[in-house]
């Protein structure tokens, strides 16, 4: 028996739902365990389209157990919403393959409100967020006044959390001049739809503790990626939690000892969701071309993403930050018509050289990316299934990202298909 967490490497949208999706063929569990509805996984199977928000992706599998981890903020009209929107494409959602960590925070309407509000008072301080309310659920949350799961069981526990966290967000709120919340229509909304939610709800720590007595495989699916993490990311351009591999553990219940793989998803190139610092951004015909080749645009916002060359500096810090044993490359396709590709392997600073992301804001936006260029291969590898089929000069630009980041390449993805997939080393095997 072995558990893998799968996370991504760079700013998120690397392509973990696919990896995932391919991955849990073999788990028996598949575990989200952080994150919101602001990060979504789109899933092709045989050229049917699923676009995931909430569910794991786990949950597109029959036999599956899928689960929302108590370091998952839930929006509970979105994620009953998602199930209507999935149950329409043949996907069964049933308490017995679908479980809520009864522990987990659920994000309310003030949070989305609250969420927008900053966002536009912001102006060029803008941090990019999904206005889904993330953030300001996960401030209650630390706060220690959020609604959980729990919560929508009894009518007069709800009455006294719903108090005393609208005691904090209605004082906000009168000094911005906006709509007062009234306690007690918000706990009507929320008792209507509590059993629909509260079906799904269990002690996931003892659930996971069950599972793995029974020797089944768990997947860990994290959100967003690795610099965008609360600590480690591109500080304050981030999202509201901690999306490396160690909050498995703390957002699922179970102890790091349990997790003995982890998988780092890595796009051949680099993209970014709105505000913040991209050394190797590329704001040209090329950036553009990877952009279209890529459908570099998110599942959930539809926002276009900006996308640059490989930045080696950066995934190579994650892979150390993250406990990273191998990495899956993805959309490597998406290269094919390049005449020369290129990898950022340094950067420069104020006219020196450094070989790490700094922390200070001002020097993440100040830093100028030095390369080092390929041949590109000019010919398709869309649908390659094994390594010995990729043209050569593909395989020396793989070999190279390997090299420099330090970390095996364990697969290669070929296009969005689930079966389009280079095996080198399989997670739950190694």
């Amino acid at each position: 028996m072995k558990n893998v967490v799968v996370v991504g490497s760079q700013w998120g949208d690397e392509g973990k739902g696919k990896i995932v999706d391919w991955l849990s063929s073999e788990a028996d569990v598949v575990v989200r365990f952080q994150g919101g509805h602001n990060a979504g996984h789109t899933l092709v199977i045989d050229k049917k389209v699923f676009k995931l928000r909430l569910l794991p992706s786990g949950i597109v599998r029959e036999g599956k157990i899928s689960i929302l981890g108590n370091g998952v903020v839930i929006d509970p009209w979105a994620l009953l919403e998602e199930i209507k929107e999935i149950k329409k494409q043949g996907i069964n959602v049933t308490p017995d393959n679908f479980m809520i960590s009864e522990s987990a925070s659920l994000i309310l309407p003030f949070h989305q409100e609250m969420d927008e509000i900053r966002e536009d008072a912001a102006g060029k301080g803008k941090i990019g967020t999904t206005r889904r309310g993330i953030g300001p659920c996960y401030e209650d949350k630390v706060g220690r006044r959020s609604i959980r799961v729990m919560d929508l069981r009894s009518t007069k526990n709800l009455d006294s959390r719903l108090k005393n966290v609208l005691l904090h967000h209605n004082a906000i709120r009168k000094g911005l001049k906006k709509k007062i919340y009234k306690k007690d229509d918000l706990k009507k909304k929320l008792l209507k739809i509590a059993p629909e939610i509260l079906k799904f709800a269990k002690p996931i720590w003892l659930k996971l503790d069950e599972f793995g007595k029974d020797r089944k495989k768990i997947l860990f699916e994290g959100a967003q990626g690795i610099l965008l993490d609360v600590d480690h990311g591109t500080y304050p351009f981030v999202t509201s939690s901690n999306t490396v591999p160690a909050m498995a553990a703390t957002g699922s219940g179970l102890g790091p000892n349990t997790i003995n793989y982890v998988l780092g998803i890595t796009k051949a190139y680099t993209t970014r969701v709105g505000s913040g610092p991209f050394p190797t951004e590329l704001k040209n015909k090329i950036g553009e071309s990877l952009g279209k080749r890529g459908k570099e645009f998110g599942t959930v916002t539809a926002r276009k993403r900006r996308c640059g060359w490989f930045d080696g500096v950066l995934v190579r810090q994650t892979i150390k930050i993250a406990g990273i044993n191998a990495i899956a490359l993805t959309k490597l396709d998406v290269l094919d018509e390049l005449d020369e590709i290129k990898i950022c392997v340094e950067y420069q600073l104020n006219g020196k050289k450094i070989d790490y992301l700094p922390a200070v804001s001002e020097d993440q936006f100040n830093i100028k990316p030095i390369y080092k260029t390929f041949s590109g291969w000019k010919s398709s590898t869309q649908g390659i299934r094994n390594i010995k089929d990729l043209p050569e000069k593909a395989k020396n630009y793989i070999y190279a990202l390997e090299d420099f980041i330090g970390a095996k390449i364990s697969s290669i993805s070929t296009s969005p298909e689930r079966d389009d997939t280079i095996l080198i080393e399989d997670p739950f095997k190694s």
